[in-house]
């Protein structure tokens, strides 16, 4: 025994002698560099000729989804000048007063087809009298406005350059809460920036942000500037747009919301066919099922949407849905609360017959009803 341990000792006095001498004359050897700083012996590692990524890099998927994310600048014409301005008196007050400088505002945008077309955020190019598009190559171009969508607050942009980089749709149905994701676009107008985090919660709703949510919320880094970005996956596949961010001092505080990319692509196709996005309607007034909406209706039922008022005439009414009927399905699909019933409502196709699953007095029935064209929003003047 007083052998072995004697020969195990002179084995590790060598090995260690080895890497001493080594780490000393060929460092190279080892993947590190030697260099002397005043004096002073420091050891480096060797830098890396092949190119490739380090390990647990998502330097892959930043190169190939970032081509595709660019700069929106825009301009608003300048205010109108105050209607008495060329009166004398009220020179005399007020003074002459200059019109006021054009507005400048900044986002970013997603290239998603080789045509040109261009996805963003309706906040970002709203009131836009000159949109400006700027690549990562620095090729800039006046955008074209195709079509936008305030209620999912997304927007299209089309410019006329060529060989254009374009994004991969990835698959947002399949995201799972604790995926890795980058949020690439341009925060304070520094310029592109990539940030990582993970998925945070999925299907974010009644946020008072638009009029249909279904939100990806992340912890990756959302700030001003960053509206219309990319959100992408591990691979570099779109899966969402950067829509808009919760903050008490308007900087990132780890709670980013995104547009699914299904959602985007739909407005996308819906724009560039028809001009606008077509939304199912059937004209009823929803509401949250509380305890106390429960008892009086009677219902025993703990989930689903109440109907509390049901347009005369419309097509809920002619399907036969009454006030205090409990809403479930929609076409087959849950109904936990009013925006999932606002979107799955709103995905049906007009003209086409579907079946509500309802509660009526503890009797569950199914109705067919035929959605009519969601009507367009009333401008508040």
């Amino acid at each position: 025994m007083k052998r072995q341990w004697l020969l195990f000792s002179q084995v590790v006095t060598v090995l260690v002698a080895v890497w001493f001498v080594v780490t000393t004359l060929k460092p190279e050897w080892l993947n590190l560099r030697s260099a002397a700083v005043n004096g002073v012996t420091l050891i480096e590692a060797a830098p890396n000729v092949s190119g490739a990524p380090m390990p647990g890099s998502f330097s892959p998927a930043a190169k190939l989804a970032s081509p595709a994310v660019v700069s929106i600048a825009t301009t608003k014409a300048n205010a109108p000048a105050h209607p008495w301005q060329n009166d004398p008196w009220f020179r005399f007050f007020y003074g002459d007063r200059e019109d006021e400088a054009p507005q400048q505002g900044l986002g970013s945008g997603v290239i998603v087809s080789p045509e040109g077309y261009i996805l963003t955020n309706n906040h970002v190019i709203e009131g836009a009298a000159e949109i400006q598009v700027t690549l990562s190559d620095s090729r800039r171009a006046i955008a074209q406005v195709i079509g936008a969508d305030p209620d999912t607050d997304l927007a299209i942009l089309r410019i006329n350059l060529e060989r254009l980089p374009v994004i991969t749709l990835g698959n947002s149905d399949t995201a799972q809460v604790g995926d890795r994701v980058l949020a690439i676009g341009n925060p304070f107008g520094v310029g592109q920036t990539v940030t990582s985090g993970i998925v945070s919660a999925l299907g974010r709703n009644q946020l008072g942000i638009n009029t249909f949510e279904n939100f990806i919320q992340t912890d990756a880094a959302i700030n001003p500037g960053n509206s219309g970005g990319a959100l992408v996956d591990v691979n570099g596949n779109l899966i969402g747009i950067n829509t808009a961010i919760y903050s008490r001092s308007g900087g990132n505080m780890g709670i980013g919301f995104a547009i699914p990319v299904s959602t985007a692509r739909q407005v996308l196709e819906g724009i560039v066919r028809d001009g606008q996005v077509v939304r199912g309607w059937v004209g009823i007034e929803p509401m949250e099922l509380t305890p106390e909406l429960a008892e009086t209706f009677g219902l025993k039922q703990t989930e689903g949407v109440i109907v509390t008022g049901v347009l005369q005439n419309g097509p809920a009414a002619n399907a036969g849905l009454r006030p205090g009927d409990l809403l479930l399905k929609v076409a087959g699909q849950p109904v936990k609360n009013v925006g999932e019933l606002l979107t799955q409502i709103a995905s049906l196709t007009p003209g086409k017959a579907a079946k509500l699953d309802v509660m009526r007095r503890n009797q569950t029935l199914t109705l067919d009803v035929t959605p009519a064209q969601r009507p367009k929003p009333k401008i508040q003047k």
